[in-house]
């Protein structure tokens, strides 16, 4: 499941590329169609309403910043390079780490905060490297939308009976709102439509209702772990298919935060398995306590 999300979740800057219409109305159109598609699948159900009911507050936040990541999403690729937008975005997962830190007073590994101090080498690469004046706005949305997507996992990882789905459909619907007085989505060729389409109705509601639906088989840290995947095929898409070629900047800021990011998130994986070995140890030791061996239930 999270391979398929990744690989279909990796065409979004390229669909956007190929889509030739200003990001307001990429913005309305993807997220219109996005909220038709997994509304349609939210009616079908009446246990996912209800649990909208169930934590309306905490529902709305998810969807206000989901609407605003796929708003920030759009407006960071038409304002700078697809590899910028995606190597920045991967650094959403120490977002996280952060937010849960100061909102749920978890604890922050050390070995988190070391891999914040160097992704913040590599990404200054990014925003500093050739011809960086003219893609600043581009950057500063793609952080931005780091920093909301990293506030979204961590509220659902405080509220983890959120109905992924609904939320969803309900961030389709805000940044389509958000967009419509800005865009002019009646405007558009029939090839703009038909890319639309495209990622409207089938690209980005399939990516994230598998990707969602994989965090019920694998581990957070695994899940994360694949989303670095996204950000090499989001880049190679665009430089392969429309010859947009990342700055040497880029690249090098794009290794240093990849390569921390995966060695972060593997020894984060590593040592999880480790605490559920040992817990399950732990556990098998308990139940040969409270049971004696047959032999002594023989003596006695």
């Amino acid at each position: 499941m999270v391979i398929l999300g990744v690989v279909f979740l990796s065409f979004d800057g390229l669909l956007i590329r190929l889509a030739h219409a200003d990001g307001w109305t990429v913005v309305f159109w993807r997220g219109f169609l996005m909220f038709c598609v997994l509304g349609a699948l939210c009616s079908l159900g009446g246990n996912r309403l209800e649990t909208v009911r169930r934590c309306p507050g905490a529902s709305l936040a998810s969807a206000l910043l989901l609407g605003l990541i796929s708003t920030l999403f759009v407006l960071a690729v038409m304002n700078t390079s697809v590899a910028n937008v995606v190597i920045i975005l991967s650094s959403a997962p120490l977002f996280a780490a952060l937010l849960s830190r100061l909102l749920l007073g978890e604890t922050v590994a050390l070995r988190t905060l070391v891999a914040i101090a160097v992704c913040m080498l590599g990404m200054g690469l990014v925003f500093m490297g050739e011809g960086a004046q003219g893609r600043l706005a581009g950057n500063l949305y793609a952080l931005a939308a780091a920093a909301a997507i990293g506030g979204n996992l961590t509220l659902l990882r405080r509220h983890p009976s959120i109905d992924r789905v609904a939320v969803i459909a309900g961030g389709g619907l805000l940044s389509a709102a958000i967009a419509l007085p800005m865009a002019s989505p009646l405007t558009l060729g029939g090839q703009s439509y038909g890319v639309l389409a495209l990622m409207g109705l089938v690209q980005m509601p399939l990516a994230t209702v598998l990707i969602n639906s994989a965090t019920r088989y694998l581990p957070s840290t695994e899940v994360a772990l694949f989303y670095l995947v996204e950000t090499a095929l989001g880049t190679l898409w665009v430089w392969w298919m429309l010859g947009e070629t990342p700055t040497v900047s880029t690249l090098a800021g794009g290794t240093v935060v990849i390569a921390v990011l995966m060695l972060h998130a593997l020894t984060g994986l590593h040592l999880e398995k480790r605490r559920l070995r040992l817990q399950g140890v732990a556990g098998w030791d308990r139940r040969q306590q409270e049971s004696p061996p047959e032999r002594a239930c023989q003596r006695g």
